[in-house]
């Protein structure tokens, strides 16, 4: 069948995807979310279709990437085919049923996702198999390889490249932002590539960016990291191991995460890391909450390293309340660059940044990496590694700490009784901070006045929530109504709340890149 193109101005994210009318459909045989094939001259290309009324009988709607690959005009001819299904969906049909998938089922797999010949719906049918399936240690490498290999990668030409990663979960956790400078200014590689929020109050990518521009292209960060040994940019404009990002959209949908090693590994395989820790923050609220879960992930995370040919470490950190006094992205980096100048220490993010910088430095050859790590943020040395990679990232390598706001809406939580801070529910405060509108507003989010094992009188401010947006604020305070995220008693005590009615559980999810 020959149709009419109509340009329809629609990007929709690396698929192709063709609109036909429903009479045209019928008279071809294809049905919504089928495959059709393309042809001008020699060009061909395969598109999944949908049924629409808005396109008149004669004409077929294109997206963007059709058009672009295709060279396509307003009124070009173009032939129509059913199209075959892709041999990738046996495999995945194959997972499904329990069977284990070889290297070359894997790679079809990721490079169909990547080209855009599977729809949602085929992608989440993988990615629920993974879950119930399982995937071995031999199908983690080979996922994660095939996402390396579809993508683009940096080649820095080092003997040394060094990176950390932390499998997310716990509110405030800036310490990238002091990890990379530290590192940087004791003559070490580290191209920091970071996401943004996925289900929490800020990604690392979300707070750099309150400092300085995070989406740099390739040769931009290429550039950074000659100059000044480091960079803090985002993942999402590099194209690295683009699979990940297209799989994390059904996992976060779908409330799981299967991908998690080989999501990890295929990053950091991809800017051709050599050394790598990995911080598993452990404990109530956190991802993994018992010390057995993160043993026997970091067991799983170094052995796919080891395949992969990364040298692997993991540290194990305190995931049961918030890093720091600040959450939210201007707040945290905020608090950051205040402990890189020496205008203020931060006893727990001090203590697990000199850990985890620490041990990159060791992995590199160095001894005392604790000591070192603090050394370079004494003597200012990180402060001024990190304005050199603020100025050439394109930022103000003099910002001052005013110059990082809260938002001027704000609302203060008092305790309304004597104790201590027993406990602290990460998932209830991002819940709020988000609600307060990070992280897409940059000073929006939580300064906490009190900690955990904090003495607290009744009247005392606990925590301060800030926003930008008056309607924001009040979104976030009616929160508060339903929810206790802070604890506050005696340690003696065993009460910790009542229930009295049965009530809607919500579902608890982190999924952090």
């Amino acid at each position: 069948m020959q149709l009419k193109t109509r340009i329809l101005g629609i990007d929709s994210g690396g698929k192709a995807i063709a609109f036909l009318n429903k009479n045209d459909a019928d008279e071809i045989g294809i049905r919504a979310s089928g495959r059709i094939t393309l042809k001008i001259g020699k060009r061909s290309l395969t598109a999944i279709v949908n049924i629409t009324t808005s396109v008149r009988r004669g004409f077929i709607g294109i997206n963007e990437e059709i058009k672009k690959h295709l060279g396509l005009k307003q009124n070009s001819i173009v032939e129509i085919e059913i199209a075959t299904f892709p041999k990738s969906l046996q495999s995945i049909h194959n997972k499904l049923t329990g069977r284990r998938l070889g290297f070359d089922e894997i790679s079809e797999i990721v490079r169909d996702v990547v080209q855009g010949s599977l729809n949602e719906n085929e992608i989440s049918a993988f990615v629920t198999a993974l879950s119930l399936q399982g995937l071995d240690l031999d199908e983690a490498t080979g996922l994660a390889l095939a996402m390396v290999d579809t993508g683009k990668q940096l080649d820095l030409g080092k003997k040394i490249v060094v990176d950390k990663h932390s499998i997310g979960g716990v509110p405030g956790d800036k310490t990238s932002l002091l990890v990379v400078p530290i590192i940087a200014a004791m003559g070490l590689t580290i191209p920091k590539v970071s996401s943004r929020a996925i289900t929490s109050a800020g990604g690392t990518a979300d707070r750099a960016e309150s400092l300085m521009p995070v989406d740099l292209e390739i040769p931009e960060m290429e550039k950074v990291v000659k100059k000044t040994n480091g960079c803090l940019v985002w993942g999402g404009s590099l194209d690295l191991a683009p699979a990940d990002d297209i799989f994390v959209r059904s996992e976060y949908s779908l409330y799981i995460d299967p991908l998690l090693l080989p999501s990890i590994m295929s990053k950091k395989r991809a800017v051709n890391a050599t050394h790598l820790v990995i911080d598993i923050p452990t404990g109530r609220g956190a991802k993994m909450q018992t010390i057995g879960e993160s043993d026997f992930l970091a067991k799983e995370l170094i052995e796919l390293g080891r395949r992969l040919g990364i040298h692997t470490q993991c540290i194990l950190t305190n995931g049961e309340r918030p890093v720091g006094f600040a959450l939210g992205p201007a707040l945290e980096a905020r608090e950051a660059l205040a402990v890189l100048m020496n205008k203020s220490f931060v006893p727990d993010l001090v203590d697990k940044v000199c850990h985890i910088a620490g041990g990159i430095l060791e992995m590199a050859g160095r001894k005392n990496g604790y000591q070192l790590a603090r050394e370079a943020l004494r003597t200012g040395k990180a402060e001024k590694k990190m304005r050199e990679i603020i100025g050439l990232q394109g930022g103000n390598p003099k910002i001052r700490l005013e110059d990082l706001n809260a938002g001027d809406e704000k609302y203060m939580v008092r305790s309304k009784n004597s104790g201590e801070i027993l406990w602290m529910d990460n998932l209830s405060l991002i819940e709020i901070a988000r609600a307060a509108g990070a992280p897409k507003d940059k000073g929006a989010g939580i300064i906490f006045n009190k900690k955990f094992g904090d003495d607290v009188h009744q009247g005392d401010v606990v925590y301060t929530i800030h926003a930008e947006k008056p309607r924001k604020l009040s979104r976030a305070v009616e929160l508060l109504s339903d929810m206790e995220p802070i604890g506050i008693g005696k340690s003696y005590e065993m009460f910790i709340h009542k229930i009295k009615e049965s009530t809607v559980i919500k579902r608890s999810f982190t999924i952090e890149r």
